[in-house]
């Protein structure tokens, strides 16, 4: 039963912090009370049995906290610590009350932190902001479609608005969605994963054909080797681990490479198994490799050139000849581009010895499948692209594309990110897609691109675009340059957000501005044709259904394809013949125009309902088919650009703290890197401290130095002494992305260059406030 009494909360204060050393080993007991604690304070306990026993399973929901896939076999506890808290955020009884929205100005919410509006409860109800106004104030549906319909057809052009999408929405809303912006006549379709894995999108594309992860769930059972990089499992996607400690059962060794030590990546104890309750757990990295912010590319090329070598003095038990000969190009120039590696370049890049690379490479090499698995890490760099090349460069040379145990894993964070880019959200679809988009539906698609999340932020600084529709996310949180951002949204004409809870970006508005609740993935959807289920995709190219479980909080809650629809509805009219009203009575409707125009997707309602689903055709892992613009994989080369740190200066890096999910603070803390009761802190190696004249524990300014005369500072931030790679420090995202410039973005990607920060610290000054 839904409740409008919110719960009492406590700000942190700087004052408060808590800093305690981090730890060696993640899960275990704490794991399993920091899940259920909060599930059955804030849940109770039939809410929490029904949500958290149907997590993941194949007849309940799937998680909506990252996009990691599920085994074929599954426990019955089948979620992490971070999944339990993501299913507590959401199902949480506590509804915002009618009342709130007279209580408290736009202007009042936009001072509280994204803790406090997150923790304020589901929302239940339309509400609107007219032009002049500081309140939202509840209004009908139909007022909202209809003032919604009404500004998007009074544009001088469709590409005056934009649609964003979260990775949360499902396939059938994702599809009805673009549907609807395409016949509205606009490809400006930008998504979460434009600021995430677009670069691995882009380099994989190129050199592979595929943009998806090239193995299965189970090659991680059957590998020799598996090299991290980049990524934070314990933190990010912890139910990675259990597949991790399941390699290491059947011998894999496992190589950790980023810039900070990970509790995950040392030590892994699962509250599944007894040892883990009680014993050590399990060592999950054999070596552990503390690059320097920048430097997985040079890493990457060093190692290629040693096995380059091994084959030079052990010629034809090296490569994988016949793999190479019968499936790619471009390994001569890639020999000839490394034969004039500069190992000292490399050295200085990496901040790492050539007794480690070599270690490296000699477990590359004696290994006969090997996985590289990679996240933010890489693909926020400026050579993102470039590195993720270099990647697929290594896993090229002995064959370790398409055969059990081996191939590029690159890991989605939210739920269905790739499920919504398979389904067309994406401002550059092929030309194949909208061919079949036209044919089904009989209207001819733009083809023109549409705009990326960095170019909406442009395009809304710079007048040019007058509507922003969200479906779900925060991108105002999210995005880079968190002044230049905000300012922007504040130049539209009107912003609308679909969402479940309250965020950041409901306070940071146009001149008019519309809030859309929504059912959460828990709730069970009931339609006119009876109880409706979606469907995701996993990291791994499994579509799976995802049913809810528990009644919805509020009656008057509409599902993301009945908003889609009935927004349709109010703003097409008669111009492109579709049954709106048919996909909000029965999602089978979606599915059969799906698997009539997603490659892949055919007979899509008779897989979708198969036990577990299907998995979509792959063709690097099926069958060694590479649909790049030879036929054949391709290997590359990419010049190495060693990231420059002019002296006193540092390369910060953001990232999440365990208490989060994206930009959703679930709390204050940081248990496995020790910190409690706040996030503005700054992680700096103890030499970096002494180097720089600063102590632990002392309050500094953060400088972000770029090439134009834009100050970017946070303010009054807690100095942590911490193990990270020397010259690198780490901040919290979101906070920290206000010291990222919109125009640093990832070479062709596009994506916001949020792990190559030059930052300089400097003492604060007494009584600045944080910020």
């Amino acid at each position: 039963m839904a409740r409008n009494k919110s719960p009492r909360l406590e700000e942190p204060s700087q004052e408060n912090i808590e800093v305690s050393s981090p730890k060696e080993w993640a899960a275990g007991v704490p794991g399993v009370l920091h899940s259920m604690g909060p599930a059955l304070r804030d849940m109770g306990v039939e809410r929490s049995r029904k949500t958290l026993l149907a997590m993941n399973h194949k007849d309940g929901f799937d998680c909506m906290s990252c996009a990691w896939p599920d085994p074929d076999h599954r426990k019955t506890f089948e979620f992490c610590e971070n999944g339990a808290k993501a299913v507590t955020w959401e199902a949480t009884p506590i509804t915002v009350s009618s009342g709130f929205w007279a209580e408290h100005s736009v202007s009042e919410l936009r001072q509280k932190s994204e803790y406090w509006l997150g923790q304020q409860g589901r929302l239940t109800e339309p509400v609107y902001k007219p032009a002049g106004e500081d309140h939202y104030r509840p209004v009908s549906w139909d007022e909202a479609f209809k003032i919604l319909g009404e500004k998007l057809n009074s544009l001088a052009s469709p590409d005056q608005a934009v649609f964003y999408t979260s990775g949360r929405t499902s396939n059938e809303a994702a599809f009805a969605y673009q549907l609807f912006v395409r016949a509205f006549g606009t490809n400006n379709l930008p998504d979460c994963s434009n600021m995430c894995h677009e670069s691995t999108g882009w380099a994989m594309g190129e050199t592979l054909g595929i943009g998806k992860s090239t193995i299965s769930y189970d090659d991680f059972g059957k590998s020799d080797l598996i090299i991290i990089m980049g990524q934070n499992p314990g933190t990010n996607h912890p139910r990675m681990l259990t597949a991790l400690e399941e390699a290491k059962n059947n011998g894999a060794q496992i190589v950790a490479v980023n810039p900070l030590p990970e509790a995950g990546l040392r030590r892994y104890k699962n509250p599944q198994e007894v040892k883990g309750i009680v014993g050590r757990g399990t060592d999950i990295a054999d070596q552990f490799m503390q690059i320097r912010l920048g430097g997985d590319m040079a890493l990457l090329q060093a190692v290629s050139k040693r096995v380059l070598d091994a084959k030079e003095a052990n010629p034809g038990t090296v490569l994988d000849r016949e793999f190479i000969q019968d499936h790619c190009e471009g390994l001569e120039e890639l020999k000839t581009h490394l034969n004039q590696l500069d190992e000292q370049a490399v050295m200085e890049s990496t901040g790492l010895t050539l007794a480690e690379i070599d270690e490296l490479a000699g477990r590359y090499l004696k290994a006969e499948r090997v996985i590289i698995t990679w996240a933010m890490g890489l693909t926020q760099q400026k050579k993102g692209v470039a590195a993720i090349k270099e990647i697929i460069n290594l896993l090229l040379l002995r064959g370790n594309i398409g055969k059990p145990g081996a191939g590029a894993s690159p890991i989605r964070g939210h739920s269905n990110v790739q499920g919504d880019r398979t389904m067309g959200i994406w401002e550059q679809m092929p030309p194949a897609f909208l061919d079949a988009l036209e044919k089904e539906f009989g209207f001819e698609p733009p083809r023109g691109h549409g705009t990326d999340a960095v170019q909406t932020i442009v395009k809304m600084r710079d007048g040019d675009m007058k509507v922003f529709v969200a479906m779900g996310g925060n991108l105002v949180a999210a995005i880079s340059d968190t002044h230049a951002a905000e300012a922007a949204m504040e130049n539209l004409e009107m912003s609308v957000q679909i969402s479940t809870k309250l965020n950041r970006s409901h306070t940071v508005l146009g001149q008019e501005a519309l809030i859309l609740p929504t059912m959460g993935r828990t709730e069970i959807d009931r339609q006119a044709s009876g109880e409706q289920f979606v469907s995701v995709e996993d990291t791994v190219c499994a579509v799976h259904p995802s049913w809810g479980k528990v009644e919805a909080v509020a009656p008057n809650l509409l599902s993301e394809v009945a908003i889609v629809s009935r927004l349709a509805q109010a703003t097409l009219s008669e111009k492109v013949k579709v049954d709106w009203a048919g996909f909000e009575g029965n999602y089978d409707l979606i599915r059969d125009h799906i698997s009539r125009v997603v490659d892949g997707c055919e007979n899509y309602n008779q897989r979708i309902r198969q036990e577990g689903g299907f998995v979509m055709a792959n063709g690097p892992r099926d069958s060694r088919t590479f649909h790049t613009a030879t036929g054949r994989a391709m290997f590359t080369v990419n010049d190495l650009e060693h990231v420059q740190c002019p002296p006193g200066r540092l390369i910060l890096q953001t990232m999440r703290s365990h208490d989060q999910f994206n930009t959703t603070i679930y709390g204050h803390d940081d248990r496995y890197r020790g910190i409690k009761k706040g996030r503005e802190v700054v992680f700096v190696n103890p030499a970096d401290l002494a180097t720089l004249g600063l102590a632990d524990g002392q309050y500094v300014d953060i400088y972000g130095e770029y090439a134009d005369d834009v100050e970017r500072v946070l303010r009054n931030y807690r100095v942590v002494a911490y193990p990270s790679a020397i010259g690198c420090a780490a901040a919290y995202y979101p906070e920290a992305n206000v010291l990222v410039p919109l125009e640093a973005v990832a070479e062709e990607s596009n994506t916001p260059v949020s792990k190559h920060l030059v930052v300089r610290l400097e003492p604060a000054a007494a009584g600045t406030p944080a910020h």
